[in-house]
């Protein structure tokens, strides 16, 4: 089961007590599955879903909230083996009718006052009736990838108001959400570990959030391990080029002016290094008498180096002034 599966099936068992929240999580559903089909006594609320999970909670939600019995069909797809859509259909005008009203989608008049974006802002004006509305339509149109991989959370809308409107209700939990075109859908998108972890907080996913969780620190703690062992193997590749180059410019003053002409101190570090190939430069200081700190080992070594490359240019070094 995906990670994104993982979470649906959290949030399916999760059950508001307020009914106030329950019809704002059905007006969720409603908005991005469900279809009013019919008119009269042949009217029907349908919501067509391939997701189990969904089609369990939209079930049991309209028989807490509404006390109404909804009927459930199973289509597969004769394509598609694997493929099935759940039909949850709830007939009768009467039936209909007063989920339609209290989902803000008719008024008491029966007139048509449906919403242009998702929801009737007067179902979310509580947060916790944004957390269940939200809740409602990541399990309607929603996905999150593995963690493992990336982080990436969204919810696909029909149009950009609706896109516009979720946004401005998972910003109100101070998220940082926005909006991408996907071919003819608008998707609302999260992509910081930090807030996907918050946003599974407010749908109350808490099982998933503390498995997300549990990976992020893996990550990061890999991630840190990789940082200080590529720093190290940088220093270490830093320093063996270095050392190299140092016996490179010894070998070639012993065998051009000799190291016994270079002043005492020059010699004694040049001695040093071929004895000690390998040495860190604090290393090489501590074996010198008497010793030498990091830096004047540096100074000694960068002067040898500077003697080399006259003599590889030509320039003959006056001995008083090495």
């Amino acid at each position: 089961m995906s990670f994104s599966s993982q979470v649906k099936e959290e949030l399916s068992r999760q059950f508001h007590k307020s009914r106030h929240c329950q019809i704002a999580e059905i007006a969720a559903i409603l908005s991005f599955a469900g279809k009013l089909e019919g008119t009269g006594s042949n009217m029907a609320l349908v919501v067509y879903t391939e997701n189990l999970p969904l089609a369990r909670k939209y079930f049991v939600l309209m028989k807490e909230t509404f006390q109404v019995a909804a009927h459930i069909a199973v289509r597969q797809n004769i394509y598609l083996h694997k493929s099935r859509t759940f039909i949850i259909s709830i007939s009768g005008e009467k039936e209909v009718q007063k989920i339609l009203q209290a989902v803000k989608w008719r008024s008491g008049k029966n007139e048509d006052i449906r919403p242009e974006g998702l929801v009737n802002r007067m179902l979310v004006q509580k947060f916790c009736c944004r957390r269940s509305f939200i809740r409602g339509a990541f399990l309607s149109a929603g996905s999150m990838s593995d963690p493992e991989k990336s982080y990436h959370f969204e919810i696909i809308c029909a149009s950009q108001k609706k896109a516009g409107q979720l946004m401005e209700i998972i910003n109100s939990f101070s998220m940082e959400s926005k909006i991408v075109t996907r071919k003819k859908s608008y998707v609302v998108y999260l992509k910081e570990g930090s807030q996907i972890v918050d946003m599974l907080n407010v749908m109350e996913a808490h099982v998933a959030l503390m498995n997300l969780e549990n990976v992020r620190i893996l990550k990061e703690m890999r991630n840190s391990v990789n940082r200080q062992v590529n720093c190290e193997t940088a220093n270490i590749n830093k320093t063996v080029n270095a050392a190299v180059r140092q016996l490179e410019d010894i070998h070639y003053l012993r065998d051009t002016i000799g190291l016994d002409n270079l002043p005492e101190n020059l010699r004694q570090i040049a001695l040093a290094r071929l004895d000690y190939p390998e040495a860190a430069l604090k290393e090489l200081g501590a074996v010198l008498d008497p010793p030498v700190g990091k830096s004047g080992v540096n100074h000694r070594l960068r002067k040898l180096c500077e003697i080399a490359e006259n003599l590889r240019g030509g320039q003959v070094p006056n001995p008083s002034h090495i």
